[in-house]
């Protein structure tokens, strides 16, 4: 069964495959990053509850919460993207029609997949430098590259939703990311 849209009352399966595909890819990331909180949550627990009966905390716990926090909370960027959840400002276009409000919205998407684009970019740069220094943890000697991959990885897929959201608003006939009508 179909989940009803809440912005077009059409129903889920109306939507074309790329975007049907796009979501399912962005959910797992989100889904991920939720995962890691979680476990994160899960050992920050057991660290305080050993710690106040007396067993000590878990070593490293809050090493262990840092690299979690900060290998995840890209991971939600792509889902945000292709649910056009960013902050939008309207009180200049508001009384536009229709057609222009969706031309400048495809404009900004395209500058937007320049910004992610660029952040990925410079992202994968530092992650390489600080793999290349060997930077670890001070407790457990954990690499600090590898909290980069997930960034990385989240800033690409976000600059690509963004560009297919642009170039759809700009070419629908070619490019289809909303319900047919």
């Amino acid at each position: 069964m179909s989940e009803a849209l809440p912005e077009t009352g059409k129903q889920r399966g109306d939507l074309p495959p790329l975007h049907r595909t796009l979501e399912v890819l962005a959910t797992a990331l989100a889904g991920l990053g939720g995962l890691v909180i979680f476990g994160a949550a899960v050992f920050v627990t057991i660290s305080v509850v050993g710690y106040n009966l007396g067993l000590g905390a878990l070593k490293g716990d809050f090493e262990i919460i840092e690299l979690a926090c900060a290998s995840c909370a890209s991971l939600f960027l792509p889902l945000c993207q292709l649910k056009k959840g960013h902050v939008l400002v309207d009180i200049f276009t508001s009384r536009l029609s229709h057609r222009t409000n969706r031309f400048l919205d495809s404009i900004w998407t395209l500058i937007f997949a320049l910004c992610w684009a660029l952040i990925c970019w410079r992202l994968s740069h530092g992650m390489h430098e600080i793999r290349g220094y060997g930077d670890m943890t001070a407790l457990l000697r954990a690499p600090i590259w590898w909290v980069y991959v997930p960034a990385v990885i989240s800033t690409g897929f976000s600059a690509f939703i963004a560009l297919v959201w642009g170039l759809s608003g700009l070419m629908p006939g070619l490019i289809r990311m909303e319900p047919a009508k």
